[in-house]
């Protein structure tokens, strides 16, 4: 069967490059590479392709010799090939594939003769039963739009654009790779497995490259999480300065490293050379499609730029024997392959003397005694496994066919001749063996096969050798081995490509407008909680946000200390007062019937006295914790000291004036001067106090509040909540209103006295008590309501209020009987009974006086009368 096979080669009508193989067999398949790249403006070609082109067409060259020379598959049938290069282009590739359907072409040649008048003998061209290939998307779905017409099957071995899976419009396509959603799909969880929210997409023009992002779009919209800083498509014929501006636009979204890039070779070259050219050789993380795969071609010379890019490879393993056969090629005994000569002087990198071709200076001349892995480098390229099996697919289906419409018949028979296209792709579609790699090959009802990829990077630091590592395996979900994976300097920490970082403990997103990925962080101040990742809300009024506000926390509860420097000086004040009033009751209690204390009216005093106790008493009250029982005895307190010593004042101040007033009348004493009347008049007085509090306890029972508004300062750390007596400002001050009208009352009873007779020794003292009292006291409301927006508004005011009750106390202590207990211990001998006098003898006295004076005043005044 070898020997049938042929070569019949033609050469391109562009220079010298050869059109096309032919391979002479009973059934024709043919093949379409791209053994040349894409060339520059105005010519078709350019260089060859190693991998890609070379490696790929003699896998088509070698299955075909494993097929024809195995017994048990299409026995006694030779499958011949016509092979085209497409170039790398679509629209070269769309003109070479018309000759797999010149035979199908009906033409009209009635009116053609030969010179003798009989007409022409012309050769019938071979008709091709099926096609292998493309390889480019875009070049398989100009050629299958052809094809379709013509009914002839066809069997991609690397195109993967999800658009050739609608089987409505290319029902004749079939392929041995999965479609790029499969491959978009499992691009997207390697995104998500690394972390990333926020990439790029890069797309060469063309069906290939942008199906492959418009699915990967698609996906990561469905899947959410995931959003795309730029989306850029290449160019099908870059301008100069293209792929500048493409680094450029990227480089406006820097944060977006990662590039999901869908491009052809070339493309993906001019990228890394570009971004190399920018000095930013380890910034872009790329995650390439199985475009890239594990080529070497598209990263030659910019391995610093490509590490750490992750690529995708249907998933495939090394043909051993296709090694072997490959390695064993020479120009001797591969002349069927018409571009292998190109080939082995770009391996080489020699120069072969052929007829027509100019031997370049300064390049080896080629000895042909080269060898392939021996003399270059060389690596079986990844889509070769794929290339065997789309053979193998076609010649199952054939073999498939032929038992079913052959049954018994040694080769073709008629019912194959020829080859029904819409039958054979409904064999194509039912096959199901193990391909070259040991894994099923079979197909769905749309051609597409099963997904199954392999995950790559390339690494090139702290390696042995440098070069693609498999990290990952992706089959209907992914598994990826994080531990293995390194990036730029060895560093194994995945880098991050995301819009926004995440915020700080106690902040929460303010996201952009249109941009589910990216966010601004704004912290929850004051006293919010950050009650979910995009919203803040307030602590209850009784708490606290954690330090990093992730909760809320009670607020620690203060009350006036006895060791705060609030509380020591008016506990000390209060127990000096204490001290000295318990002296002054007990020094009068010891000389109760001398003349000095009998005639400061003993009664009085003793409850004056007993007032301003209380007046020190409060302040323990004050400063005390507060419960039920010390809230009760502060209302009770607070006003009844007052009350108490202010009541006894102005009954004294009274009883003086209505005295001396009367005096200038008549001679009649006036009503309720008597100690017991005086005692009665103090305690009515006193009376309105304790009854205004019993009915404030019957409105308005005592009780603790914790009033946390006291304290709240702008700084929650600093916020206290303060246990204080259900007392407002308000009712303190109504508390205290009835001792300030007492008080008030007294002042004006003092000043109408103050020109009686310096007899009556308490007059002028109570005056002086009283100017001072009111002196304090309007010190006292400026200080108190002055702190109310103050912090330590408790503090201060309680501090205010017992230090100007306490010097009030003292103040009525020390003018009126701190003098005279200095002269019942230091001057006994002044405290002595003097000459009684009635109050008929003064006010003979006045009178007498006012006679005197009558002759040389002319108006006599009340001091005078004294």
């Amino acid at each position: 069967r070898g020997s049938g096979l042929v070569l019949l080669g033609t050469w391109a009508q562009q220079g010298t490059q050869p059109q096309s193989i032919k391979i002479e067999g009973d059934i024709t398949l043919g093949g379409l590479f791209p053994v040349h790249s894409r060339g520059p403006a105005g010519v078709p070609c350019g260089e060859v392709k190693r991998e890609k082109g070379i490696h790929r067409l003699e896998a088509m060259l070698y299955a075909l010799d494993q097929i024809n020379s195995d017994p048990d598959l299409l026995p006694n049938i030779t499958l011949g090939a016509r092979i085209l290069d497409t170039c790398s282009r679509d629209t070269y590739a769309l003109e070479q594939s018309l000759t797999f359907v010149q035979a199908l072409i009906q033409k009209d040649n009635s009116d053609v003769r030969c010179s003798n008048g009989e007409p022409p003998i012309i050769p019938k061209p071979e008709r091709v039963v099926g096609v292998i290939g493309a390889s480019g998307s875009s070049v398989s779905i100009m050629v299958a739009n052809v094809l379709r017409l013509f009914s002839i099957p066809q069997i991609s071995y690397a195109s993967t654009a999800p658009e050739l899976s609608d089987n409505s419009r290319y029902e004749f396509f079939s392929r041995v790779v999965p479609p790029d959603s499969y491959q978009a799909q499992a691009m997207v969880d390697i995104v998500k497995a690394m972390g990333w929210n926020y990439v790029s997409t890069l797309a060469s023009e063309g069906n290939y490259g942008e199906s492959g992002v418009d699915a990967f779009l698609q996906i990561s919209r469905e899947a959410g999480g995931l959003c795309i800083a730029q989306s850029i498509k290449i160019p099908r014929e870059p301008r100069p300065g293209e792929f500048e501006k493409i680094i450029k636009r990227l480089m406006e979204t820097s944060n977006a490293r990662g590039v999901i890039i869908f491009a052809n070779e070339d493309d993906i070259k001019r990228v890394l050379q570009t971004a190399k050219k920018a000095n930013l050789t380890g910034h872009f993380l790329f995650v390439g499609s199985d475009s890239w795969g594990a080529k070497n071609s598209p990263i030659q010379d910019l391995e610093d730029v490509a590490e750490g890019a992750v690529t995708i490879l249907p998933k495939r393993a090394s043909i051993d024997g296709f090694d072997q056969y490959f390695t064993s090629r020479s120009l001797e005994n591969n002349r069927r392959n018409i571009w292998f000569a190109e080939f082995w002087e770009d391996d080489f990198k020699c120069k072969l003397t052929r007829p027509g071709i100019k031997y370049e200076l300064g390049r080896r001349k080629c000895t042909g005694e080269e060898r392939i892995s021996q003399n270059s480098q060389y690596e079986q390229e990844g889509k070769v496994q794929f290339v065997i099996d789309a053979v193998y697919a076609m010649a199952h289906a054939l073999h498939s066919m032929h038992i079913d419409l052959c049954p018994g018949y040694m080769g073709v028979c008629e019912k194959m001749d020829p080859v029904e296209g819409r039958m054979l792709l409904q064999y194509i579609r039912s096959v199901n063996f193990n391909g070259s790699a040991g894994t099923g090959v079979m197909f769905n009802e749309n051609g597409d096969a099963p997904g199954r990829y392999d995950i790559f990077q390339y690494q090139l630091s702290n390696v042995s050798n440098p070069g693609y590592r498999l990290i990952g395996q992706w089959t209907n979900h992914l598994r990826l081995n994080s531990e293995e994976m390194q990036w730029s300097g060895g560093d194994r920490k995945i880098p991050e490509s995301v819009c926004s970082f995440p915020c700080e403990s106690g902040e929460r997103k303010k996201m952009v407008k249109g941009v589910p990925c990216c966010w601004h962080c704004e912290l929850c101040d004051g006293y919010q909680y950050l009650l979910d990742e995009f919203s803040c809300d307030m602590c209850p009024f009784d708490m606290r946000p954690l330090e990093n506000r992730t909760g809320c926390r009670p607020t620690p509860i203060i009350k006036l200390e006895w060791s705060s420097p609030w509380a020591i000086i008016p506990v000390f004040l209060a127990i000096l007062g204490i001290l000295a009033t318990s002296g002054v009751i007990i020094t009068f209690i010891r000389f109760n019937d001398t003349p000095i204390v009998r005639a400061s009216g003993r009664e009085l005093s003793y409850v004056l006295l007993t007032g301003i106790f209380l007046i020190y008493l409060i302040t323990f009250l004050m400063i005390a914790e507060p419960s039920t029982a010390v809230c009760a005895f502060r209302r009770l307190l607070l006003g009844l000291g007052m009350s108490i010593s202010y009541s006894a004042m102005l009954t004294k101040t009274n009883r003086i004036y209505r005295i001396f007033e009367q005096g200038k009348k008549s001679v009649t004493p006036p009503k309720f001067i008597s100690p017991t009347s005086q005692l009665i008049i103090t305690f009515i007085l006193i009376s309105v106090q304790v009854l205004a509090v019993f009915i404030w306890f019957g409105v308005m029972p005592p009780h603790t509040i914790i009033d946390y508004e006291e304290q709240k300062p702008p700084n929650p750390e600093f916020a206290r909540g303060v246990l204080k007596c259900d007392m407002s400002d308000l009712s303190l001050i109504l508390c205290l209103s009835y001792s300030i009208v007492l008080m008030i009352t007294c002042t004006v009873y003092a000043i109408k006295s103050r020109g009686v007779p310096e007899t009556f020794n308490e007059a002028k003292p109570i005056g002086f008590t009283m100017y001072t009292t009111c002196i304090v006291w309007l010190a006292f409301v400026p200080i108190f309501f002055g702190t109310a927006q103050s912090t330590e508004k408790m503090f201060i005011q309680t501090t205010t209020l017992t230090v100007s009750m306490s010097l009030s106390a003292t103040v009525s202590l020390g003018m009126l009987y701190i003098p005279k207990v200095y002269v019942i211990i230091f001057h006994p001998e002044q405290n002595v009974q003097k000459r009684k006098r009635s109050f008929k003898a003064v006010i003979t006295v006045k009178e007498m006086k006012l006679g005197l004076c009558f002759h040389h005043c002319h108006k006599p005044t009340l001091r005078q009368l004294m």
